[in-house]
């Protein structure tokens, strides 16, 4: 197997799990939205550090930590991610599954938007052309319905956001996640601790429960694991066009599994951003460097 065909099956694995999380974060019976994110905390970073070891990554983490310029953005970074958990566990628990997909669909075209907001990146005729559909896909649900998507919208700042400031980090995928949940750690042994002494806390409840959130720190490393061997093997655009993996399996998820109510402003929103991404995709794909840059 070569290793482009190796890092094809990483991408295709990680991306998968990810789409399937709504199937995992269903399982848990009346675990609140911010109790399991305490738990996926906690144990994601024991898990972590368990890997970060067996690779030998410590140097890379203590120079992170001893690096105050480089831990305020880390900070940053593990506020961010764990809003867009907490965001995304609360939609698979009130049965919103299909504005979590919507969320990461839109994900790619914030990213766009934020690079040419905040980093004055230069944005092609096409990439414009996406970015205004997706607002458009945006507007219709907020006509038709009455209501914006706050789920999707929250899902798509809080991880483009996190992308943006994520790349001002200087650390591998691996170590940066294991430094924004130690820092995300202290707080929520702190309410673990204070939902054991109230007695709310459902870890030692049943074993059901327990078990789950117990996993939920493996079920979070284990797809960015094989994330980073695809990210390592193959080209950025093959790993972006694999990344539309993950909402389309939550989008079937939703309407298949879960049986979520899908109305025709929804729908119809749907299909603009689709066609935002498929525009997105071509411009990216098209515009591509043909020839690679020489590093002097």
């Amino acid at each position: 197997m070569t290793e482009t065909t190796r890092g094809v099956w990483y991408g295709l694995s990680a991306y998968s799990i990810w789409g399937c999380f709504p199937l995992f974060f269903a399982l848990f019976q009346g675990v609140p939205a911010f109790e399991i994110l305490v738990h996926r905390i906690i144990w994601s970073c024991v898990f972590l550090a368990l890997v970060i070891t067996g690779l030998r990554r410590w140097p890379a983490v203590r120079a992170a930590l001893g690096d105050p310029s480089q831990l305020w953005r880390v900070l940053a970074c593990a506020v961010l991610i764990a809003a867009n958990w907490g965001i995304y566990i609360y939609a698979v628990e009130t049965r919103h599954v299909l504005q979590a997909s919507l969320g990461y669909f839109l994900t790619p075209l914030v990213n766009v938007a934020l690079g040419m907001l905040v980093l004055r990146e230069r944005m092609g005729t096409w990439q414009m052309v996406a970015v205004v559909l997706a607002g458009i896909g945006i507007l219709i649900q907020l006509v038709l319905l009455g209501e914006l998507p706050w789920l999707s919208i929250g899902l798509a700042l809080s991880f483009g956001t996190y992308g943006l400031v994520r790349k001002q980090v200087l650390l591998d995928g691996l170590s940066g996640l294991f430094v924004e949940t130690l820092l995300l750690l202290p707080p929520a042994l702190l309410v673990f601790g204070w939902l054991v002494a109230e007695g709310a806390s459902h870890f030692t409840g049943s074993l059901h429960n327990g078990s789950l959130l117990l996993a939920s720190g493996v079920v979070t490393a284990i797809p960015l694991l094989l994330f980073a061997g695809a990210a390592r093997r193959l080209r950025l655009a093959t790993v972006g066009f694999l990344m539309y993996i993950n909402p389309t399996l939550q989008f079937a998820i939703a309407l298949l599994v879960f049986s979520e109510p899908i109305s025709e402003a929804q729908l119809m929103s749907f299909l603009v951003i689709w066609i935002a991404l498929c525009l997105y995709s071509w411009s990216s794909w098209h515009y591509r460097p043909r020839v690679p840059v020489r590093q002097e």
